[in-house]
């Protein structure tokens, strides 16, 4: 059995207790675990990470020992420069998320795009696992 710590809801617009647990508790990566859809169809699986601030040279996405990996690294480095001072800023922003896929599935016609934010990779299911409507004869 787990035990969840109560957390009564306040009326303040931001809630300072929990924004100095996050702090503390919680490294800051700047995406933490990005949104995924997963859905399946007759044909295959469809899914759907939500990757919003990255591009296509961000993200890698690969298929190992029936295992789709998802991830991306980016160094951000800001420096302004003035007459008297440098001022310089360092982000840098990582994740990584793996599913076993089910053997059912054709790894070698996977298929990634990206667009606006939204990562789509369609694996299609191998043609002898998809459903197959047999019929009723009467004798």
């Amino acid at each position: 059995m787990n035990l969840i710590r109560y957390r009564p809801r306040t009326l303040d617009l931001f809630d300072w207790d929990r924004a100095f647990e996050r702090f503390l508790h919680e490294p800051f990566n700047g995406i933490r675990t990005p949104a995924v859809d997963i859905r399946e169809d007759d044909n295959g699986y469809k899914i759907e990470v939500e990757l919003p601030g990255l591009t296509e040279k961000d993200i890698e996405v690969k298929v190992e020992n029936n295992v789709l990996s998802i991830s991306s690294k980016k160094e951000e480095v800001k420096e302004d420069k003035d007459k008297d001072y440098v001022h310089k800023e360092r982000r840098s922003y990582s994740f990584s998320r793996s599913f076993t896929l089910p053997e059912n599935v054709k790894t070698d016609k996977i298929d990634a795009n990206f667009k606006n934010g939204l990562l789509n990779i369609s694996i299609p299911k191998a043609p002898e696992s998809k459903p197959k409507l047999i019929e009723v004869k009467v004798k």
